[in-house]
């Protein structure tokens, strides 16, 4: 994009969009619907076991950088590989306007796969919380660039009282700091800079040795084969999130099992 901040065009977007639904599904309705919702599924330790690179692979149709994806989106299909390629936990891209997701994708794909849902998108209000509850996420993503430290410790409380895991992401050492103070368990390194929608992997080699090993950390963007992926099992990180690749792919199973050497 050119010389465009990415990440203030599509928070302003979200902000719109945040305000239109409210009207048409309040927050009290969603709180009415979570009341007799199954437990969550735990996605933590879903992808952090001992020695083991885990995968969270990405459903998403188009990116920001890259366009679409698959012309052919078949949501349900796509969630079917990723179950029988054995995967840990599935990402579900819900942002609409720059990468064509939905929301009620998050209930769709759990209803196919048995392992935890992640919901992947720009979580700004309260609100987004309990509507990832309620259209049947797991997880959700908080990105530490576009909340303040106390809006990361509320959305993490507020989180946690409904089941939901929170997955911390960060892109430069001041948010990684951030974070760090907050107790966040599970960190996300993401080496695509939002801003810019630059990718660079040495973002993961700088930022993983400042965290405590206590941490689960899970490694976003840029991650293109085997050799990628057996980097980054060598440096230590819990889980990769990988989504482009398989996408792009004709054989999203086939991909999977090539990537992780399963």
């Amino acid at each position: 994009m050119p010389k465009s901040d990415f990440l203030k065009e599509v928070v302003a977007r979200k902000k719109e969009r945040i305000l239109a639904v409210k009207t048409q599904l309040p927050e009290e309705e969603l709180k009415s619907r979570i009341k007799d919702m199954p437990p969550c599924r735990k996605f933590r330790e879903a992808i952090s076991k001992p020695r083991v690179l885990s995968l969270i692979a990405e459903i998403k149709k188009a990116s920001p950088s890259a366009g679409i994806l698959r012309e052919n989106f078949d949501l349900l299909g796509i969630a079917a590989a990723y179950k029988e390629a054995g995967v840990q936990a599935v990402s579900v891209l819900t942002e609409e306007d720059y990468f064509l997701g939905d929301v009620s994708y998050l209930n769709q794909v759990r209803a196919v796969v048995d392992v935890p849902v992640l919901r992947k998108d720009f979580i700004l209000e309260p609100y987004q919380i309990y509507e990832s509850r309620a259209f049947g996420a797991d997880a959700v993503l908080l990105i530490a660039d576009i909340l303040t430290r106390e809006m990361i410790i509320e959305m993490m409380q507020l989180a946690e009282s409904l089941g939901l895991d929170c997955l911390v992401e960060v892109h430069t050492e001041k948010e990684l700091k951030k974070v760090l103070n907050l107790k966040a368990g599970l960190i996300g390194l993401n080496n695509r800079d939002l801003h810019t929608l630059a990718v660079d992997l040495k973002t993961t080699e700088k930022l993983y040795l400042l965290i405590p090993k206590d941490k689960v950390v899970v490694v976003e963007s840029g991650i293109r084969n085997r050799q990628d992926a057996m980097f980054l099992k060598i440096l230590g990180v819990n889980a990769l999130l990988v989504g482009e690749a398989f996408m792009r792919s004709a054989d999203i199973k086939a991909a999977v099992e090539e990537m992780m050497g399963w």
